[in-house]
């Protein structure tokens, strides 16, 4: 008779459990309910970088010393910097420098050790094409100036993903024919 009154009461409380777990489930799903959605529709909002972040290599031909200090420092050698020396002055000069966007790891070993200041990190992030070739920036693209995603009026930009406030995201977004409507 014992055991089957430990068996019923084994059963009693493994049913607590799994019901007081179920509870906990539903607790967090209503809690995230309660929630605005913090979808970013991309082509036409776009999130701010932070002030660190290191995107697209900005390169200043003219301030460049070809040094070759970015190829060293480089952990998987990628800058390729094709230099003369003048005779005259015995100076190095540069004739083409590139970077090859689709192996770059973004590390920033280079622009943190350029003795220069030639090269710098910029905020464009949108690097990817349908052909790995054309990943690969002489120095007149690095040369190219940054475009800034801040000063892009066309799109909806997110100051950080860390506020919710319903002014940022949509609460309740539907879609009807080709618009959305919140």
């Amino acid at each position: 008779m014992f055991p089957t009154i430990t068996k019923l009461l084994s059963y009693g409380q493994q049913t607590v459990e799994a019901a007081r777990d179920i509870g906990q489930g539903f607790a967090v799903t209503l809690d995230h309910l309660n929630r605005s959605s913090i979808t970013v529709h991309y082509p036409y909002e776009k999130i701010l970088p932070s002030e660190r972040f290191r995107g697209r290599i900005h390169f200043e031909f003219d301030k460049c010393i070809a040094c070759e200090v970015r190829v060293r420092v480089c952990p998987i050698n990628l800058p390729v910097v094709d230099w003369s020396l003048t005779r005259g002055v015995r100076k190095k000069q540069l004739k083409s420098y590139s970077i090859d966007f689709g192996v770059c790891i973004f590390c920033g070993n280079c622009v943190e050790y350029c003795p220069t200041n030639c090269l710098s990190m910029t905020e464009e992030y949108e690097l990817s094409s349908y052909d790995r070739h054309e990943s690969n920036y002489d120095q007149s693209a690095l040369g190219r100036l940054p475009f800034s995603t801040s000063e892009d009026f066309s799109i909806h930009q997110i100051q950080s993903l860390t506020s919710f406030s319903s002014e940022t995201f949509r609460v309740n977004t539907f879609f009807i024919g080709d618009q959305f409507i919140s």
